[in-house]
């Protein structure tokens, strides 16, 4: 494939995430994959406040991070272009988009900084250029289809409060309602879960005070799915239901992104860590076939950080060739 940004220049990709944040640096050309990029991951989650992410306190961790990833360049190499996806970019990404610009310029020396929400880099890394729909899935969950003739349609990344529906947290939640209903002897427990949930968190009744004041609680939520799904494969039916309905919530998302973007047949692409579950993959690609019965399952790319990437090698003086749709995917001029 043409190279689309000037030979010699390099691009950065930053994935923010809930669970962690991962860098990648490329030779400017279309990545087909990670293979050729220099990697760095951060294990700390985005910091998200009140009014949305934490610019500042992103910079502090990332710039680092650019240092260090950009000190072994080739002689002559530039950074030519960052992109920047992170989860709620499209309700809280307001600080990102007016404190990112200027530090990243004079941090990497960039023209361009393209600032995306997780689920545009998603599909990007996924499907690249083709239409269709991509459900990202880890700590939180997002489905985005894209049509050539109507853009980019979302469908939940409510955040953990109000949906993220069929996502780590969401699993994770349930299983630990369920593991709290058996220990209190209600209707809906699970002894499986309840021991699971014990050897991982400890003593149940130390649950509320330690979850609810962090705020990487659904990290921790999420930090329960794989544990659900093992007891799924264990038989406890308890656990296979909830993994059931994780499924059919995946489903659901991602057959309404394919409505709301005027897609029939739609290529559909799973992607993020949830999705290497064999159960909960295998329970989503079953209730994608009853709710969307058209679709085409399209194994990704790549993940979420190659999308990014991409995103960062195609920015020209021509469009990009995705529609722009601020907050969800916007192009800065930067000016340090």
């Amino acid at each position: 494939m043409e190279r689309i940004v000037p030979a010699g220049d390099w691009v950065v990709g930053i994935d923010v995430g809930g669970t962690g944040i991962r860098l990648a640096v490329a030779p400017g050309g279309w990545p087909a994959d990670l293979s050729g990029a220099r990697l760095r991951a951060l294990a700390e989650p985005a910091r998200i406040a009140v009014g949305g992410h934490d610019a500042q306190a992103l910079l502090t961790r990332l710039l680092p991070a650019l240092d260090a990833l950009a000190a072994g360049l080739p002689p002559g190499a530039r950074i030519g272009a960052v992109a920047v996806g992170a989860t709620g970019m499209a309700l809280l990404g307001r600080g990102l988009a007016a404190g990112l610009p200027a530090p990243l310029a004079r941090a990497t020396g960039a023209d361009r900084l393209v600032l995306a929400g997780d689920a545009v880099t998603a599909h990007v890394g996924a499907l690249g250029r083709r239409p269709g729909v991509a459900v990202a899935a880890g700590t939180g969950l997002v489905a985005i289809g894209l049509h050539p003739a109507t853009g980019w349609h979302r469908a939940d990344g409510w955040g953990q409060l109000l949906g993220d529906c069929g996502s780590g947290g969401w699993i994770g939640r349930a299983g630990l309602e369920a593991a709290l209903r058996a220990y209190d002897g209600r209707t809906g427990g699970s002894a499986a879960l309840l021991a699971s949930a014990e050897h991982r968190y400890g003593p149940v009744t130390g649950l509320p005070g330690a979850l609810q004041p962090r705020p990487d609680r659904a990290a921790l939520l999420a930090a329960f799915a794989p544990d659900v799904v093992d007891a799924a494969d264990g038989g406890c039916p308890v656990a296979g239901a909830i993994v059931r309905r994780a499924g059919e919530e995946i489903a659901d998302a991602a057959a309404a992104a394919a409505r709301s973007a005027g897609l029939s047949a739609p290529q559909v692409a799973l992607t993020g860590g949830l999705f290497a579950l064999a159960r909960l993959r295998e329970a989503a690609l079953a209730a994608l076939g009853d709710r969307l019965p058209a679709a085409r399952p399209h194994h990704p790319d790549g993940p979420p950080l190659l999308g990014a990437l991409r995103l960062a090698a195609s920015v020209t003086g021509a469009a990009l060739p995705w529609p722009l749709d601020p907050p969800l995917l916007d192009v800065h001029t930067m000016v340090g």
